[in-house]
């Protein structure tokens, strides 16, 4: 019984392949002809390896364009506070003001109001923020990948 069912299926399909043999060539060169176009594509573009780059010391910071500078933050919790309290002073001999908001709507239109020296830092969680500049948005850099 099944082997003969088998035995006829076989004999069947090559048949079928027998009689068709253009579309029997396209199901064997196109997939070949897509591996040699995606090798070749691979070739011409290749992964970029860099060197590691040894510890420099970069020098202090130039704390000149940092005068009068405010940085808003939100949502004002304890985790947020003490992060801005460490980007404020620890790194910063005379501290950089920073000011609390209750919600991402008031850090915008302080940030609306205030000179062109206000960052708003808007918190997702511990470890993920957007900074919000006078008119734009940028991400930080913790996303970034490389093509």
């Amino acid at each position: 019984g099944v082997w003969r069912q088998t035995r006829a299926l076989l004999f069947k399909n090559c048949l079928i392949k027998c009689r068709t043999k253009k579309s029997s060539v396209q199901e064997v060169l196109f997939p070949l002809f897509f591996l040699f176009w995606l090798i070749l594509m691979s070739m011409m573009h290749p992964h970029r390896k860099y060197d590691e780059v040894a510890n420099t010391n970069l020098g202090t910071l130039d704390t000149s364009m940092l005068v009068n500078f405010i940085i808003g933050y939100t949502p004002p919790t304890r985790m947020v506070r003490e992060i801005m309290k460490k980007v404020a002073f620890d790194n910063f001999e005379d501290g950089i003001i920073t000011e609390e908001y209750l919600s991402e709507e008031e850090l915008q239109e302080a940030s609306a109001f205030k000179p062109s020296n206000f960052v708003g830092v808007v918190f997702s969680d511990a470890m993920s923020y957007q900074l919000r500049f006078h008119d734009s948005v940028a991400m930080s850099s913790i996303y970034t990948e490389s093509r």
